[in-house]
Formats: C-alpha cells, structure tokens, sequence
C-alpha cells in the first residue's frame, strides 16, 4: 500500500483497495490543439502543414485519465455533445460497457471514421484512469506478452529533399533501429533513385515504403521489383486500402522477402475483418479504430489468423498496446508525432537501441502539458 501512495491520490489508493466496486466517473473534458509541422510534410496523395491534437481526460475515484487522438476538432464537438454527458456517473471500472454505450449513442451519426476516432481518445481516457486507480502502468494492467517493443523510425516525406531524407533515416539507423521507413508515390519516376540514395544512408538497416494508396495495380507491381533490388523490405499501401483485390494481387506477386502491409484506416471490426487474406501484416491505430479496446480486438483477429500486427503512428498510446498485444512485431516512431508528443507529454519515452520500453508511472506514464499546449488551441 506504501508504494501505491507514493504514486497516487488517497481517493485511488481507497478505490484500489476496492477492486471490482464501483467508481463513479465525474468529469469528461475535451480540448483541441493544432500543432504546426517543423516543416512541409506530404507523403504519396496528400500535403500538410499542422496536425491537430484532441485530448480528452476522464476524472474518477480521485484520479484523471488521460486520452488522445489525431483527427479534425470536429472529433472534439462530437465527444463533448455526445459522448462526454453519456458517461457522467457511469461506472469507470466498466470499459466494455463504456465502449458499447459509445458505440450505441453514435449509431445515427456514424461510428466509422469521426466516431470513431472519438470513441478512441475517451477509450484511451478510461484505460489510464483505470491503470492509475490500481496504482500500475497500463501495460502491466493489461498484461505483458513481452517488456518491450521495436520500433520504426518513420518519415522520409516526399516533400523532402535527398539529402533532408538521407539525414532523417541515417540518424535513425545510426540510434540502433532495426528499420526506417520512407514516403513513396508523390514522383514515380524519382522514387527508384529516393530509394537507392535511402539505402546508402541507412547501410544494414532494413527499409520501408509507405505509397498510402498512391499507385495503381501496374504501377505497385512495377515498382515492387524496383523496391526490391535496392533492399526494400516493407511496402505499405502499394494501393488503395479499399482495393481488397489490388492488394491481394500485390501481395501474392511481390518479391520474396517484400511484406505488404496495410489497415491504418480501419475504425470497426469489420473493416479488419474484410483485410484478412489480402496483406501480409495486419497494422492498425489506437486512435482510429476504438482506442485500446478497438487495437486489442484486431490483436486477436490477427492471433486467430496467424497474422503479425504493427501500429500506426501515436508513439505513446501503442508502447503499452504493443508490449501487450500477442501478434505485435513493431511499432511506428512516426516524426510528426514523436515531436509532439515530446514536445506536449510529460514522460514521453524515447527508443534506446532501437527498443521501447514503458516506465513505471501509472497508466500511459504520461501527463499532458496544458500550459505549453496553450498556444496551439484550436
């Protein structure tokens, strides 16, 4: 009980020691940030210039859970008329039922993609309150299938120049990660020579391509076998993610040794559902398909078909995800996002030789920095 109080308010440490009772949730708030990148970002269909940050924080039992997604403020309109008044003096214990009223309130609205993303962050909410109520962080809450995850360093934006690209994957590679990841499919034709100018910088660490969809069918199958004499190993999104049969295609023609992979934009079981048997990894995001409870869903999807899972983007919510999931392979150091949340969470964890590991504060292990994000709200 000492170690406990240490760490956590004398109303969590009497909810504690009640496990299984009741704890009223008291408050549910919500804010937006819009974050500016350090620089012009665009990968192989879009452009951007800020990424917008919705934080939600759920009060119970004396302690305050802290959740997030990426997604437009209009995510946080919807969590603050729809979801937050749904779930005043609901029971902070019962996540599954969380999650179902959720689910149900936003039927005529639309649970795919927004709603979604919504019901995410106040998941994840509930998630660390419930850690932080049993005084542990939430990988140990949910139980551990390993005590850390690898990462990928992830950027390589087609709005950069070689040698900017160069500069950002040889510095990963030169940290001890195993694998980078690059933007393809802005410039077909200067993709082969951003590949080839990549693999110099990186030497014997593997390589990724991200297309997001870019390509057509002959054009990914083409460019497979380009990828593959420079030492690609990964190629993400060679289509479309809704061209089930292009990818499937894809992946049963690539190059021995070339995993296709695709799912980030998945929001309900059934999006992953229609997945399997087209890609060769399974990948999915915390902040896009029902936070914590939504991720561990596609994990046993992706445990009952043999298949590996690797997460999307939003370092800090995927390290406890990742050390508990069964089929996890690796994780996304996406640039975009470990600079923000570096920048804005307080005990944001950093790979060491290429491994994520989670501390031992309660929860995420992380508080936001409302005062420093102040000057970005939106």
């Amino acid at each position: 009980m000492r170690a406990i109080a240490g760490r956590i308010s004398m109303g969590a440490i009497e909810s504690a020691t009640r496990a299984g009772t009741r704890v009223d949730i008291d408050a549910v708030s919500v804010d937006a940030y819009t974050i500016p990148t350090d620089r012009p970002e665009s990968d192989g269909t879009l452009e951007w210039s800020a990424t917008t940050l919705v934080v939600v924080h759920v009060s119970a039992g004396g302690v305050r859970g802290f959740g997030y997604t990426y997604a437009d403020r209009a995510a946080a309109a919807l969590i603050a008329g729809k979801l937050a008044p749904l779930l005043q003096r609901q029971d902070a214990y019962d996540i599954p039922a969380r999650y179902s009223d959720m689910v149900r309130e936003l039927r005529n609205v639309g649970v795919p993609g927004l709603g979604a993303m919504a019901i995410s962050a106040v998941d994840a909410a509930l998630w660390d309150a419930k850690a932080k109520l049993f005084g542990v962080p939430l990988a140990t809450l949910l139980g551990r299938a390993r005590e850390g995850i690898a990462v990928y360093g992830s950027g390589g934006f087609t709005s950069y120049s070689d040698d900017e690209l160069c500069d950002q994957l040889g510095e990963w590679a030169e940290s001890g990660m195993r694998f980078v990841k690059m933007k393809v499919g802005r410039d077909a034709h200067a993709d082969a020579r951003r590949v080839r100018a990549a693999g110099r910088a990186i030497g014997a660490t593997e390589l990724f391509v991200d297309a997001n969809g870019a390509y057509t069918r002959k054009q990914a199958l083409a460019q497979a076998e380009a990828f593959a004499a420079n030492g690609v190993a990964w190629f993400e999104e060679p289509v479309s993610s809704d061209d089930l049969e292009g990818l499937r295609l894809i992946r049963d023609r690539a190059p021995a040794g070339m995993a296709i992979a695709a799912g980030e934009y998945g929001s309900t079981p059934a999006y992953f559902q229609r997945m399997i048997g087209t890609v060769d990894v399974l990948q999915a995001d915390a902040t896009r398909c029902g936070g914590l409870s939504g991720f561990l869903a596609v994990d046993a999807l992706c445990d009952a078909h043999g298949l590996p899972l690797s997460s999307h983007c939003a370092p800090t919510l995927h390290l406890p995800l990742m050390c508990a999931a069964r089929r996890a392979v690796h994780l996304e150091y996406f640039h975009d996002h470990v600079r923000i949340e570096s920048l804005l969470f307080d005990g944001f964890q950093h790979p060491a030789n290429g491994v994520l590991r989670p501390g031992d504060r309660p929860g995420l292990g992380v508080e936001f920095k409302a005062r420093d994000a102040e000057r970005f709200r939106c």
